[in-house]
């Protein structure tokens, strides 16, 4: 591998112009193939999981699915409703409403209880998902109905407005974390390098590194449906790996630089930090994109649409330092070179010597590593204690899958939507009871719905129907399907509402419909999904933790070598992975942060979040582990003892390493400004693993255990010792300067 890296640094170092002008060629090929086939969204049918999927589907099958349904509100601005003004307001919304090709039909309008509320309600054409690209056109006619009519409010909610002011959002929020964590990132390089161009080469390959990434998982969309939030993924990865693994190579470069003093070629030194760099860099990498390919096990489109898109940007990534940062470094070389006459007269004239190599490690470093190195024991006993500690609270995680009852207040629609269950408390959730059975069974089938409806009408947990209206039971025109709606007064998230579901599914549709034989049942509606999704999402994690496991350890065995450095680092990583999430839960699961990090707790961590963070935190822990321990071994292969190779190694990589991590805290950091819970704890997570992980793992727990074992961390192998610093390689005309 090895020579695969240095080969192609040589390549693009000699046809530097080339390199670089291939590279952005490639960039906008990928950016114009993208756009030329667009993206393939994924569908109602890919979202189905569990007994609520097969609900779902049994309901398509006889046409008989959710169809998205807008809620227009219409009440009165002080005092009683006045009937004549709102009456008006509904003939007009139902009017435009009936006008527009979105819209299969319009309910009459149906007054609240207490009399304060008008309603009417729209069912939109096309599938459920489908709502939320084509009510744009109901939100404008009802602002022009509420224009119209000053005397009275007329607002609209629904589950495709809803998804549609979370899609702004989100992409407001994205905007705004852009707008912190791309200035904050330039200003921690500018202090790492002191340079204005150097600072911003990381920044230029990350963000075309995104760029192409985004036109290559358009491209992959058509292979594996995107579930909208692969590109999320793909800015917050993006930018993160992007500029570190830029940094790492620049960062060797100018250590080999400054310390060949003028006498190699920039193009030796590309090649210097190709064979060093380059190759953790490519292993770092591989790491990520196989850790994170465990996600397609969870066989959920949400966490296929995330590996795909975190897979493609940290491939892109890679190749981007393997390829176009070679030809980047020797034109800012020779630049460099050019210059370094001038400023060497410059420094004589005013009596000033050459600038000696600096260490890597400063004083902040040197504290930090004194433990480690004076008393490795006690530091292991402590630090693994306090990582123990951290986790702790993890022992009482809770999941939720967040509907639109969790979504921000922020968005107008919810705050309609809080309008509309506080009137109408039957639309919170619906229960939709589904049967399959044959044609001439239709007429059992409707009487055991009709007897299960009354049966949960009963039930102190369902929504009590109107007076003189049973239940109402729709049947496919083939007399095979039927589907039974129940509504239920409760949140979807509450514990009323998953009782209620409990309650249908293990003692109603047994004593009722389950009776028939041959008759096929589920449930679906809002709790079904959400409880069937965590469930599926549960049965899935001891297979992707397990292989994530066993991927990492023969990834880092592979790597290294060494079987002992193999488990080392899964250690490691569960210390890491375990920690982050102890304070997830700390943080997010209670309500004492709610103020500081302005959320609204949910009393859970939502259902994706775990599972993703442990393979993504696996994955970035590894991006560490490999540039730290390929130090170590660097210097155990230019004849240093055990002890003295992880002192080297630290000392070589901690500053790199933490400016590193001060990115990605920043970038991950950034999230936790965001409106969507759900984004908030995976950035919260995602920059306190990184920030543990650079602090405590790398410079207390790992130094601690490989002085601990000494010679056995290489076990089964040992670097070779060559007795003098890693070899320049043989290139021609990659020879001394001077």
């Amino acid at each position: 591998m090895r020579q695969l890296q240095v080969r192609m640094a040589r390549w693009s170092a000699r046809h530097a112009g080339r390199a670089i002008a291939g590279w952005f060629a490639f960039v906008v090929l990928c950016l114009a193939a993208g756009i030329t086939v667009g993206t393939n969204q994924a569908t109602t049918e890919d979202f189905w999981v569990g007994e609520a999927g097969r609900a779902e589907a049994m309901a398509t099958e006889g046409g008989l699915q959710r169809e998205p349904t807008e809620r227009i509100l219409i009440r009165s601005r002080s005092g009683p409703l006045d009937m004549a003004a709102a009456g008006s307001a509904a003939q007009d919304v139902t009017e435009r409403m009936r006008g527009l090709p979105e819209v299969e039909s319009v309910a009459a309008p149906v007054r609240s209880e207490d009399g304060k509320v008008l309603l009417v309600s729209v069912t939109m054409n096309g599938p459920e998902l489908e709502g939320r690209k084509n009510v744009v056109p109901l939100l404008e006619q009802t602002a022009e109905a509420g224009a119209s009519h000053p005397d009275v409010i007329v607002e609209e909610t629904g589950a495709p407005a809803i998804s549609k002011g979370v899609n702004d959002q989100r992409g407001e929020d994205l905007a705004l974390s852009e707008r912190i964590s791309l200035p904050v990132t330039a200003l921690t390089l500018l202090v790492v390098f002191g340079s204005v161009i150097m600072a911003g080469v990381p920044l230029l390959l990350a963000l075309s590194s995104i760029a192409a990434a985004i036109g290559l998982s358009m491209v992959a969309s058509h292979v594996l449906p995107d579930a909208g939030v692969g590109m999320n993924l793909i800015l917050l990865i993006g930018l993160a790996v992007g500029v570190d693994y830029t940094l790492f190579y620049l960062k060797r470069e100018r250590e080999e630089r400054a310390r060949a003093g003028g006498r190699l070629s920039s193009e030796a030194l590309v090649e210097l930090a190709a064979a060093t760099a380059g190759r953790a860099i490519v292993v770092s990498g591989l790491a990520v994109i196989v850790s994170t390919a465990t996600l397609y096990l969870a066989t959920d489109v949400i966490f296929s649409s995330l590996a795909t898109g975190t897979i493609l940007v940290v491939a892109v990534a890679v190749a981007s330092s393997l390829t176009v940062l070679p030809a980047l470094l020797v034109k800012i070389g020779r630049r460099t070179e050019r210059l370094a006459p001038r400023r060497a007269a410059r420094r004589a004239k005013r009596g000033k010597p050459d600038p000696a190599v600096k260490p890597e490690t400063g004083r902040v470093f040197g504290a930090l590593l004194r433990p480690a190195r004076t008393r490795p024991g006690l530091t292991l006993c402590l630090s693994v204690l306090v990582m123990l500690g951290l986790a702790a609270p993890a022992l009482g995680l809770k999941l939720i899958d967040p509907g639109k009852d969790t979504f921000s207040r922020d968005i107008p629609a919810m705050r309609v939507y809080d309008r509309l269950t506080g009137s109408f408390p039957e639309l919170f959730v619906t229960h939709e009871v589904v049967a399959r059975a044959a044609p001439e069974q239709a007429t059992e089938v409707k009487r055991a719905l009709v007897d299960l409806g009354r049966r949960a009408q009963t039930d102190p947990l369902f929504a009590k129907g109107a007076k003189g209206t049973g239940p109402t039971v729709r049947t496919s025109p083939d007399g095979r399907i039927s589907v039974l709606p129940l509504a239920v007064p409760h949140p979807a998230p509450s514990d009323e509402a998953i009782e209620s579901l409990v309650h249908l599914r293990q003692d109603h549709i047994p004593a009722t419909v389950g009776q028939l034989p041959g008759v096929e049942t589920g449930v679906s509606g809002d709790v079904a999904r959400g409880q069937d999704y965590v469930a599926h999402e549960s049965e899935k994690l001891p297979l992707v933790i397990g292989f994530l496991l066993l991927m990492t350890f023969l990834m880092t065995v592979w790597a290294f070598r060494s079987v002992v450095i193999g488990i080392v680092g899964v250690v490691l990583n569960l210390l890491s992975a375990g920690a982050s999430l102890g304070l997830l839960v700390l943080v997010f699961q209670g309500t004492w942060a709610e103020g500081l990090l302005a959320f609204d707790s949910l009393g859970a961590i939502a259902s994706r979040v775990p599972l993703f963070l442990v393979v993504i935190l696996f994955g970035l822990s590894m991006d560490y582990q490999v540039f730290v321990v390929s130090r170590i071994q660097e210097a155990r292969q230019n004849g240093m003892s055990a002890r003295e190779a992880v002192v080297e190694g630290i000392n070589r990589s901690a500053k790199v390493v933490t400016s590193a991590a001060i990115v990605m805290v920043t970038v991950f950091g950034a999230f936790v400004a965001l409106h969507l819970t759900e984004m908030k704890q995976m950035g919260f997570c995602l920059a306190v693993a990184v920030l543990l992980d650079a602090v405590i793992i790398r410079l207390m727990v790992l130094p601690s255990m490989l002085l601990l074992l000494g010679e056995r961390a290489w076990w089964p192998g040992r670097p070779g010792r060559r007795g003098g610093r890693t070899e320049i390689p043989a290139a021609g005309p990659l020879a001394e300067v001077g």
